[in-house]
């Protein structure tokens, strides 16, 4: 810690990190504790429990150290603990040494889409890889589930330090503005990053639009990353092209806009869109990819651009994706559908903003011939603000709608749904209006009412597998009870 100049208390001499981490719960023995003043209560009170799971050392601010002092742990104190943790999580995982290629992509829909397809072109390359998504967290051939759309620094790190032990050649990440904002990419130079577009959410954490969308630009400085790529399809674009200070590509799948790459959709099937990317100098590739959405294509767009960023030659890409068809990928709760093929289309997509909304009605719609059933609820403790325009949404592209619980947390379910039903009535064209606050009854409601033809759309759960009340995780899937409630109802 002597070359960071900090302030310690206790010895350091002789004391070997070997890895560090912000909780409790999953410290090794050798591992740097980092308390960090929370929204309830500081994290150095935990010093006795770190010291106890094998902890050599505690990194805290200076009302933190009072807290740990009692511990008998040496204390390192910095002003900020969570401001220094990229730095001091590089140099105990040296992640600096060895990286592999890197990719970051951000906007308010379609970065775990963007990242799936990027992660899996990857793989037809040949290529061993890691990947960080709202939905999980890979290293070659492990996986595991995870809790924020981007982890902690000190996770990242340690991540990036096992896939240099695993010789993985390329990792993705998604980032969040939250992650930008709470130091969570600190340490980090990505090699191309990519910015898809900005939409109302999270409005929560940030004052308004603009302070969201400032909260983006910070990926976009050369202590951040070394080449980006920009979608023009969002008025948010081209204004991230203004701001940035390092070499950038623009990328459009919208008619009209002059872009560096464009995307143009061929065909569009139940089972794949196929499309064609044109660029500079007149280089060009027709694929496809295996999800339905004009959206889709302009995501896998994105990310063979971001490839080609990243030094692969074009060419070898269209190669690797002409054996195999197209891209190969699975996004988990991505407009996946979980339906056979006699009986209502059931599609389960994670999508929680008005925009998402809309995108995604408008990909199902095209393959629907009766009626479109959307089943939703809204996050508890999240961006209030969206939820009347959500249920508008909802109303108006919908025939039925069913309002029903999605992740109260601490806040009261029924108000949620009230607002969501608020906004529901208010749509120009209302739907038939269905208020279910079971989710297993809600889609159980919804394929009671479908036939041969119709499509029912679950928003929101996507690939989670718990709904969250009142602090306490319940075990829920919203695949396995579409599929369920579909053999119930005697559709195979």
């Amino acid at each position: 810690m002597a070359e960071f100049g900090l302030e310690t208390r206790g010895l350091l001499d002789g004391v070997e990190v070997t890895g560090i981490t912000l909780s409790t719960d999953n410290l090794q023995p050798g591992d740097l504790y980092v308390g960090v003043p929370g929204a309830r209560r500081h994290g150095a009170i935990f010093a006795g429990q770190a010291r106890a799971g094998g902890a050599v050392a505690i990194l805290t601010d200076a009302a933190g150290a009072e807290l740990a002092a009692d511990s008998g742990l040496p204390v390192v104190i910095v002003e900020s603990p969570r401001e220094a943790l990229g730095a001091i999580s590089a140099w105990v995982y040296r992640t600096a040494e060895s990286a592999p290629l890197l990719f970051g992509i951000t906007g308010t829909n379609g970065k775990t889409s963007v990242s799936y397809l990027l992660h899996g072109i990857l793989k037809q390359l040949g290529l061993v890889t890691g990947l960080s998504t709202t939905a999980e967290r890979s290293i070659g051939e492990l996986t595991v589930t995870s809790s924020l759309t981007t982890p902690e620094a000190t996770e990242i790190h340690g991540m990036l330090a096992r896939a240099r032990e695993s010789e993985v050649r390329a990792v993705t990440l998604e980032v969040s503005a939250q992650a930008l904002s709470r130091n969570r990419v600190d340490g980090l130079v990505f090699d191309v990053v990519a910015f898809i577009n900005l939409s109302h959410d999270h409005l929560d954490d940030y004052a308004d639009m603009e302070e969201y969308f400032a909260a983006k630009l910070p990926l976009f400085e050369p202590d951040r990353a070394r080449r980006g790529v920009i979608s023009l399809d969002t008025p948010w674009g081209g204004r991230v092209v203004d701001a940035t200070h390092i070499p950038i590509t623009t990328i459009s799948s919208t008619p009209g806009i002059a872009a560096d790459w464009t995307v143009s959709v061929l065909e569009e099937t139940a089972d794949y869109t196929e499309f064609e990317l044109t660029g500079p100098q007149a280089r060009a590739l027709t694929t496809r990819v295996p999800v339905i959405g004009r959206h889709m294509a302009a995501n896998a767009g994105m990310a063979i651009v971001m490839l080609v960023e990243a030094g692969f030659e074009l060419a070898a890409i269209e190669h690797a994706l002409a054996k195999d068809d197209g891209i190969v990928a699975y996004l988990p709760g991505r407009i996946e559908r979980i339906s056979g093929t006699a009986g209502p289309a059931v599609y389960v997509d994670y999508g929680h903003s008005p925009d998402a909304f809309l995108t995604t009605m408008a990909a199902v719609r095209k393959f629907t011939v009766g009626r479109l059933i959307m089943v939703f609820g809204a996050d508890g403790d999240r961006d209030p603000s969206k939820r009347e325009e959500m249920g508008r949404i909802g109303s108006e592209g919908s025939e039925i709608l069913v309002i029903t619980d999605y992740n109260p947390r601490f806040e009261d379910a029924a108000a949620i749904r009230s607002a969501l039903l608020t906004g529901a009535h208010a749509a120009a064209h209302p739907a038939e209006i269905l208020e279910v606050p079971s989710q297993a009854r809600a889609i159980r409601t919804a394929v009671e009412r479908a036939g041969e033809g119709d499509t029912i759309l679950w928003a929101g759960p996507g690939h989670e597998d718990h709904i969250e009340v009142r602090g306490e995780k319940l075990p829920f899937s919203a695949r396995d009870e579409a599929r369920q409630a579909l053999r119930e109802a005697g559709w195979a």
